[in-house]
């Protein structure tokens, strides 16, 4: 387990998110189980094991209560609420809003539940990436610049994938404080 400031990745990606919405899913194969019941979190079994990432954001859309969809990965540990709650208002009327920060981050995006369909047939159709899902829907896409105004130093997407990023990510905490939830 990756522990960032004394606090699983996942733990760190809930609390943000849980300022934001009542209903955490966590998607993921058989073997993820095991979230203590009073997590607040609700584990779904990716319906499309093996299919990447499309398949687990069908799978939460379809669990889901809501009609926009906030999707984040699980190793994103210094999400900004404020970015992420004008992802949410900038919703309707698309099928997802997404950051384009050096690429595109639609791990870090706003889904419709009008993507269901669309999402279904390409999976089905081995068509598994994400960037060739957002070809076909109608995307509000939310460039670096204006990311900045909420989330300064871009800090939503950094990721942890390696010891090195996890060594990084505990210096953020301890350097500049990104440990307190009021920070970010």
């Amino acid at each position: 387990m990756q522990i960032v400031g004394g606090k699983s990745l996942l733990q760190r990606v809930v609390e943000r998110v849980t300022l934001i919405s009542d209903q955490i899913l966590v998607i993921g194969s058989p073997y993820q189980r095991g979230f203590p019941a009073d997590s607040g979190i609700e584990y779904r079994e990716d319906l499309y094991p093996g299919k990447g990432a499309l398949g687990g954001i069908y799978t939460g859309l379809l669990a889901s209560k809501s009609v926009y969809n906030l999707v984040v990965a699980c190793d994103l540990p210094f999400l900004s609420v404020e970015l992420l709650r004008y992802m949410i208002e900038l919703s309707p009327g698309f099928d997802a809003v997404v950051p384009r920060v050096g690429k595109v981050q639609p791990l870090h995006a706003v889904y419709s539940r009008a993507c269901v369909d669309a999402m279904r047939v390409q999976v089905e159709d081995d068509r598994v990436k994400i960037t060739w899902f957002l070809d076909d829907v109608h995307v509000r896409y939310i460039e670096q610049v204006e990311c900045q105004i909420f989330d300064p130093q871009l800090l939503s997407f950094f990721n942890v994938n390696s010891r090195a990023d996890l060594a990084r990510a505990n210096r953020l905490v301890e350097d500049i404080g990104l440990g307190d939830k009021d920070k970010l």
